[in-house]
C-alpha cells in the first residue's frame, strides 16, 4: 500500500520497523537495509535498553530474550552488536536508536501498557492502536526588530504573542481528536481515551539567525531550553484550562496525573517536536529544530527539482553592505559560506549549514529540547560525506548521556535520492 501510494518527488508514505536489542534476530535486523531498495519505506530504529547500555560500558555479554516466552536464549557480546549499528548507521543511515526504558519511564499512562515502537521519525512514542495529533509553532514570527530589520538593534522573543498563540493551538489539537475520522475503531477508542497532542516547533534555525545567535553556541542551547520550557508550561497550562472546561483525559485515573499535588490535565501528552520537513515549507520556514541545510540547495518536489536560497542571508549581506552579484554565485555554488572571503567571520558562524556543525552540538541541540518536551524529539544528526564510524559512535552515546530518548544519524551522500542536495558537493 505504501509503494502505491504516493505523496511527492521520490518519497512514498512511511513506516518504523523497530526491534528490541535483546531480540534473537537483532544482527539480521541491523543489516536489513544494507541492500539499495530493501526496505525503502522503512524507517528502522532498534529498541536499546538500559541493561544492554550497562553490559556496552562494562564490555560484557548481555542476555537475549525469546519474545514469545520471555525466556533467555542465548547470549552476546554487547560492543559487536553496536558496532554492527554502528557501521551500517554510517553506511546507510539506518538503523536508528530508541532508548525504550527512558521512554517508558515517561510514559504518562503506564496502567494501559508499555509502549514498544515510536512513529516513522520517532518524535512519538506511542501504545498498540493509539494516535496523536501533532501542529507546530513558526518561531521565527516571534522575532520583534531582528536583525535582518535593523542590523545594529536589540531582538527580542514576543512571549506575551507566542503565550497566546499556544493557548489557541492546544485548544485546536484537543478539538482535532473528536474531529477526526478513525480507521478502526480500536485506534479511535485509544485516541480518545488519552487525547494526546504533540505541541511543538519549526523555524526554530531562522528564529537563532534573526535574534543573531549562532546555532552551535551555548546561548544557543541556554535558548532552545528557555523557549520550549515556555511552550511545554503555557501548553500544560492550556491543557489543564481545558480539563476544567471538559474534562480530564478518560484514562486519566492510574496516569501519572492521578495524584493529589498534580494538576489536572485535558491530554496525557501535549508536546512532540517533529521534523515538519513539507509543512515548514508551507510556512516558509526552517524545519523543525534542524539548523539550516544550505544556503542554496535544490529541493525534489513531484519530481522536478527546485531551487531555494537563504532569504535572510542574502537580505542582510545587502544591509551591511558585502552583497555582491559574484558573491551570489559563489554561494550558489557552495552552498555554504566556508571559503568566502568577502563574508565576515560572525556571519559566517551565524550562518552555519548542518554539515558544518559537530555532530556533538547536534545531539546537544536536541537534548536541550527534549529536557521539556513531554514525548519526543525528531532530529538528524546530519554529517558531512567524510565523517567516520566514530563519529556516529560518539553521537549514538552522547545522545544516551544527554537523555534523548532516540538518536538518527544521516551521512551526506550514503543514498542515491535524496530531498535536499546542495548544488556542487565539493566535500
Amino acid at each position: 500500500a505504501t509503494e502505491v501510494i504516493k505523496q511527492g518527488g521520490a518519497r512514498r508514505g512511511a513506516n518504523m520497523g523497530i526491534l528490541r536489542i535483546d531480540h534473537p534476530d537483532i544482527l539480521d535486523f541491523i543489516e536489513a537495509k544494507r541492500s539499495q531498495g530493501e526496505l525503502t519505506n522503512f524507517n528502522i530504529s532498534v529498541a536499546v535498553t538500559d541493561a544492554f547500555m550497562a553490559a556496552l560500558k562494562k564490555n560484557t555479554e548481555y542476555e537475549l530474550v525469546n519474545p514469545r516466552t520471555g525466556k533467555p536464549v542465548g547470549r552476546l557480546r554487547a560492543r559487536k552488536v553496536f558496532d554492527a549499528i554502528v557501521r551500517n548507521a554510517h553506511e546507510t543511515g539506518d538503523p536508528g536508536l530508541v532508548f525504550i526504558d527512558r521512554i517508558n519511564r515517561f510514559n504518562p499512562t503506564p496502567h494501559l501498557g508499555e509502549i514498544e515502537s515510536t512513529n516513522p521519525c520517532g518524535e512519538q512514542p506511542l501504545l498498540p492502536y493509539e494516535a496523536c495529533v501533532l501542529g507546530s509553532m513558526n518561531l521565527s514570527k516571534y522575532v520583534r526588530n531582528s536583525i535582518i530589520d535593523n542590523p545594529e538593534g536589540s531582538p527580542v522573543i514576543d512571549y506575551e504573542s507566542l503565550g497566546g498563540d499556544i493557548r489557541v493551538a492546544v485548544r485546536f489539537l484537543d478539538d482535532c481528536i473528536d474531529t477526526n475520522r478513525y480507521p478502526l475503531p480500536e485506534i479511535e477508542r485509544m485516541h480518545k481515551g488519552n487525547r494526546k497532542i504533540g505541541l511543538g516547533v519549526m523555524g526554530w534555525a531562522d528564529m537563532l539567525i534573526l535574534l543573531g545567535i549562532r546555532y552551535n553556541s551555548d546561548q544557543g542551547f541556554r535558548l532552545a531550553r528557555d523557549v520550549m520550557r515556555f511552550i511545554q508550561t503555557r501548553a500544560r497550562e492550556a491543557s489543564a484550562g481545558l480539563a476544567q472546561k471538559r474534562g480530564v483525559f478518560p484514562n486519566f485515573k492510574g496516569s501519572i496525573y492521578d495524584a493529589p499535588d498534580i494538576p489536572k490535565v485535558r491530554n496525557a501528552t501535549t508536546t512532540t517536536i517533529a521534523p515538519t520537513g513539507t509543512i515548514s515549507i508551507i510556512a516558509d520556514c526552517s524545519g523543525g529544530i534542524e539548523p539550516i541545510f544550505a544556503l542554496a540547495f535544490r529541493r525534489l518536489i513531484l519530481d522536478t527539482e527546485l531551487m531555494e536560497v537563504n532569504k535572510y542571508f542574502f537580505t542582510l549581506a545587502g544591509k551591511l553592505g558585502f552583497y555582491s552579484q559574484e558573491l551570489e554565485k559563489k554561494v550558489l555554488m557552495k552552498g555554504r559560506l566556508r571559503g568566502i572571503k568577502e563574508v565576515p567571520a560572525r556571519i559566517k558562524r551565524l550562518f552555519k549549514t548542518a554539515h558544518e556543525i559537530p555532530p556533538k552540538d547536534h545531539v546537544e541541540m536536541q537534548a536541550a529540547f527534549q529536557e521539556y518536551t513531554d514525548n519526543a524529539v525528531s532530529k538528524t544528526v546530519n554529517l558531512p560525506k567524510g565523517a567516520k564510524r566514530e563519529d556516529v559512535e560518539k553521537a549514538f552515546l552522547l545522545a544516551y548521556e544527554k537523555g534523548c530518548k532516540g538518536v538518527t544519524v544521516f551521512r551526506y551522500g550514503t543514498r542515491k535520492v535524496g530531498t535536499l542536495r546542495r548544488f556542487r558537493d565539493g566535500d
